[in-house]
């Protein structure tokens, strides 16, 4: 099926774009918090990074609006042509006291990523009606995504080590001119947004009553957001495995990042074909799961285990995310795939990136054993909690999709 979709020359562009753009992407994030670590010494400090890019999620619920209310293309266009420039920002971290100006361009970049994974996903829905081929365009991109970090890490933490910050910025710079040049080759039919008939604070806060009338999505959105409650642990965490745990540099995390990629490479080959047999609802509730069982052989101080826990993670986080993502789509009304994806990720997100924070301050007191271990028992809940649920058509009736406005 992949082959069909890849024979469609604006689906091709746009996913050439994408994977370019998400290997800039992977290659930056980890390198800001190993640029974070170096200059403060801190874990903390080096999870912040990741705090910081989590706190626009709150923003959400106005970005879904834009994306609803423009045409999706043009606003991508823009918005990752924006970004790239905020990004060379960064050549002008020279030491410490500049750590303020990597956590400034952190935000800046979780604000952006709330316009275009929106504009993206509804762009994409656009592009392919038929579900199964969503199905399989997701998964086929999560399994890029996550794959990529076997690369994108490792490049970013090589090429910090050997010529700096500010070479993985440019280099994440470029990778933003490649996705706006592939955006601009794509000619696509873009139906025109609905114009508005209600008032602002109820087209705001139609995604939000879409997913909560829409039971399945309501439940795959609620456990997502417990078990990311405590997931945001680990980026505190992994710092911690690496240093006291492993005795290895900071830039090791690339590899550690490598063998969740490994994983994610035939959890994302597997999840549309999941997704079909056993519906949205279980295979995210068994790719919690997954991540809970794989979390906790970071507890113990070798290599090989270590290795091969984050290697289920990698397996469970492509489950997890497709699964959640093209029930949205699926049953979501083109007028309110951005509200939608909004509402979810304001859900999901807040919990993650105060669990960073929470997770960051936990450190200074508590062995980061006890916060692994706290991430395998929440998870593992949450999973079996959705799993346990009889699982209902998630499709909201169109009596009741007349009610939510454009």
């Amino acid at each position: 099926m992949m082959r069909i979709l890849l024979a469609r020359r604006d689906l091709r562009l746009a996913m050439i774009g994408r994977t370019v753009s998400m290997t800039g992407d992977q290659a930056l994030w980890l390198a800001m918090g190993i640029w974070a670590k170096q200059l403060t010494g801190s874990n903390a400090a080096a999870a912040m990074v990741f705090f910081f890019f989590g706190v626009p999620a709150l923003l959400a619920p106005a970005a879904g609006l834009l994306v609803d209310r423009v045409r999706r293309r043009p606003l991508l266009i823009g918005t990752e042509a924006l970004l790239g420039a905020v990004v060379l920002l960064l050549l002008l971290v020279h030491g410490r006291g500049q750590l303020w100006l990597i956590y400034a361009v952190t935000f800046a970049y979780g604000a952006a990523g709330m316009i275009t994974a929106s504009a993206r996903s509804a762009l994409f829905r656009v592009m392919v009606p038929d579900d199964d081929q969503l199905a399989q365009l997701n998964g086929f991109l999560q399994t890029v995504q996550e794959g990529l970090r076997l690369v994108a890490p490792i490049l970013g933490a090589g090429l910090f080590a050997w010529l700096g910050g500010p070479a993985v910025a440019i280099l994440d710079a470029a990778s933003f001119a490649v996705v706006v040049a592939a955006f601009l080759a794509i000619r696509i039919n873009e139906p025109a947004p609905q114009p508005a008939t209600s008032h602002w604070r109820s087209q705001v806060s139609a995604g939000a009553r879409h997913l909560w009338q829409t039971l399945d999505l309501r439940r795959m959105s609620v456990a997502m957001a417990v078990a990311l409650l405590v997931i945001g642990f680990s980026q505190t965490a992994v710092f911690a495995v690496v240093d006291q745990g492993l005795h290895r540099l900071p830039s090791f995390v690339g590899v550690l990042e490598a063998a969740i990629g490994a994983g994610a490479v035939g959890g994302g080959l597997t999840a549309a074909r999941a997704i079909r047999r056993l519906g949205e609802p279980r295979v995210l509730a068994l790719g919690l799961i997954a991540i809970a069982v794989g979390v906790l052989p970071m507890v113990v101080p070798a290599l090989p285990v270590v290795l091969g826990g984050l290697l289920v993670v990698g397996a469970g986080l492509p489950w997890a995310l497709v699964a959640l993502f093209t029930a949205l789509q699926r049953h979501t009304p083109l007028h309110l795939q951005g509200r939608v994806y909004s509402a979810v990720d304001l859900l999901v997100s807040p919990p993650q990136t105060v669990s960073i924070a929470v997770g960051a301050a936990l450190s200074a007191v508590l062995d980061f054993r006890i916060l692994v271990v706290a991430i395998t028992v929440v998870v593992l809940a949450s999973g079996s909690w959705l799993l346990s649920r009889r699982p209902e058509p998630a499709v909201i009736s169109d009596a009741v999709r007349t009610q939510i406005p454009a």
